[in-house]
C-alpha cells in the first residue's frame, strides 16, 4: 500500500533531575554542596533512509518518545545524557507542525537529518546555587520537560518528470513502454490510484526519473477525486508532460481538458505554471484522431508545440523522450516551497511573548497558565522549603503577584498553576 500522508506524535526526553547532596568525607568538615546536574533528555531526530519509499511504517507506529536523561549524583557527578531517538523517513518527506502547518523540515538527501523535538536540559544540582550568602543550598532543579508535538508527514515524490492529464489519457501506458515500471493499465477512469515511478533511458545514454501521477479532474485543488493525493507529488517535478487524448473516444473536448488541467495547477500552486510543460497528443492511431488533433492545434497559442504519439503503436515515443531529456537539462532547480515576494515597505514590530495568562474558574480560583511559567514550575522540587521560597520569588519577579492583585485577588484566595494550588498572600 502506498502511504504518503500521516499524522504522528513525538516527545523528546525529559532532562534528568539535579541532586541535592553534600560532601561527607571524614576529614572535611562542612564540606559544602556536592549535588551533580541531571543529564540532557534525548532529542527526536528524523533521518532520511533512501531504502524507504513510502510512509507505510508510520501506519503501525505513530508515537515516538525519546529517553529521559539520568539524574545527577553525589560528588558532583553529572547524569548521563540520553541518546537521540532516530526516526527513519523516505526521501522527499516534508515535516509540518499539525497546529500551525508550518514546515519544520524538507528532507530529500540520503542521511540528511533534522531535529524535530529538542530534549529537555538537565536540572542543576545544588552546587550550582551556592553563594557566599547561602554556601549550603538545599535547592536543586528538576529536569526540563521534553517537547510534545503532533507532526504531519507528507511524502512528495522526487521525480524529474511528472505525467499529468485527465484519467485514461494513456499516462500509465506511456510510462510502461519507456521504463521497466509495470503500472496497472485499464480502460476505466482512475485506474492509477497511487503514483508510479520509473527510470527512463534515452538512446544517447541520458536518464531521468518519471512519475505517472493519478489523473486530475475539475476541482482537484479542492480535494475532488484524488485531489491533493495527486497534486502534492507534482510540486517537486522540474518538467511537466501533459498528455491529451485526441481519439475522441472519451467524449471530452481536448482543448477544454487542457485548460481545465492548467487551471487546477494554478489554483493549487501558481508557481507550477512557471514549470516547463510539454504538450503531447496521444492516441493518434485512432480513426477520428486526425480531425480532433487539427482542431486542438488551432485552438492553442502559436508558441505551444504539440508532440504526436501513439502509445499503442509506440509511434513518436523515442522523439518525445529525447525532447523531454533536452528540456530537463535546461530546467531550473525546483524549490518545493517557493513563496511569492513580500510587499515592499512592510513594517515589522517586535511582539513580546506573553509569559502568563490569568483566568478565573467558576469556584473563584485564580488560574495561571502559560508554557514558560508551567515549564519553570515543573523544574522546581516544591517538597523542599528552599525551592518553595524560590518559586515565590520567581512569581514575584515575573509580575504575577502584581497581576493577581490588579485582578482583585485578596489575601487567602486560591491560585492554581499546573495542577498545584496555593494561597495568595498579599504582602
Amino acid at each position: 500500500m502506498f502511504i504518503d500522508y500521516v499524522t504522528i506524535y513525538v516527545k523528546s526526553g525529559d532532562g534528568g533531575n539535579g541532586m541535592v547532596g553534600f560532601r561527607r568525607e571524614k576529614y572535611v568538615p562542612d564540606g559544602g554542596p556536592a549535588g551533580g546536574d541531571g543529564g540532557k533528555g534525548g532529542d527526536v531526530v528524523f533521518r532520511v533512509d533512501e531504502g524507504l519509499r513510502t510512509l507505510m511504517d508510520f501506519r503501525y507506529q505513530r508515537h515516538f518518545k525519546a529517553s529521559r536523561g539520568e539524574n545527577g549524583r553525589s560528588k558532583n557527578q553529572h547524569g548521563k545524557n540520553a541518546e537521540s531517538s532516530i526516526v527513519l523517513v523516505p526521501p522527499g518527506t516534508v515535516v509540518k507542525d499539525k497546529h500551525s502547518e508550518a514546515v519544520i523540515a524538507d528532507l530529500t538527501e540520503h542521511g540528511e537529518e533534522a531535529m524535530i523535538a529538542k530534549g529537555g536540559r538537565g536540572g542543576r544540582g545544588n552546587t550550582r546555587f551556592a553563594t557566599p550568602a547561602n554556601p549550603a543550598p538545599e535547592h536543586a532543579e528538576n529536569g526540563e520537560p521534553g517537547i510534545e508535538r503532533e507532526i504531519i508527514l507528507e511524502l512528495k515524490l522526487l521525480a524529474d518528470i511528472g505525467l499529468i492529464g485527465f484519467p485514461s489519457v494513456g499516462k500509465s501506458t506511456f510510462l510502461s513502454i519507456v521504463t521497466a515500471a509495470k503500472p496497472k493499465v485499464a480502460d476505466y477512469p482512475f485506474t492509477t490510484i497511487k503514483p508510479n515511478l520509473g527510470v527512463v533511458s534515452t538512446n544517447d545514454g541520458r536518464s531521468f526519473v518519471m512519475a505517472d501521477l493519478p489523473g486530475l479532474i475539475e476541482g482537484a485543488h479542492e480535494g475532488v477525486g484524488l485531489g491533493h493525493q495527486f497534486l502534492r507529488h507534482i510540486e517537486r517535478t522540474k518538467v511537466l508532460v501533459h498528455l491529451i487524448d485526441v481519439s475522441g473516444l472519451s467524449g471530452r473536448d481536448p482543448y477544454e481538458d487542457y485548460l481545465t488541467i492548467n487551471q487546477e495547477l494554478k489554483e493549487y500552486n501558481e508557481q507550477l505554471m512557471n514549470r516547463p510543460q510539454i504538450v503531447v497528443a496521444n492516441k493518434i492511431d485512432m480513426p477520428d484522431s486526425e480531425d480532433t488533433l487539427r482542431t486542438f492545434k488551432e485552438q492553442l497559442d502559436d508558441d505551444v508545440q504539440v508532440y504526436e504519439i501513439s502509445t499503442l503503436q509506440r509511434k513518436g515515443v523515442d522523439l518525445l523522450v529525447n525532447h523531454i531529456a533536452d528540456e530537463l537539462e535546461q530546467a531550473p532547480e525546483v524549490d518545493a516551497f517557493e513563496q511569492p515576494a513580500l510587499e515592499e515597505n512592510v513594517l515589522y514590530k517586535h511582539q513580546p511573548e506573553e509569559i502568563f495568562v490569568i483566568t478565573r474558574d467558576p469556584d473563584g480560583t485564580y488560574v495561571l497558565s502559560g508554557d514558560e511559567l508551567e515549564r519553570r514550575i515543573q523544574m522546581l522540587d516544591l517538597n523542599r522549603t528552599e525551592s518553595a521560597r524560590r518559586f515565590s520569588r520567581t512569581l514575584r519577579n515575573l509580575g504575577v503577584d502584581a497581576a493577581l492583585r490588579d485582578r482583585g485577588a485578596k489575601d487567602g484566595d486560591l491560585v492554581r498553576l499546573a495542577g498545584i494550588e496555593f494561597e495568595f498572600i498579599d504582602e
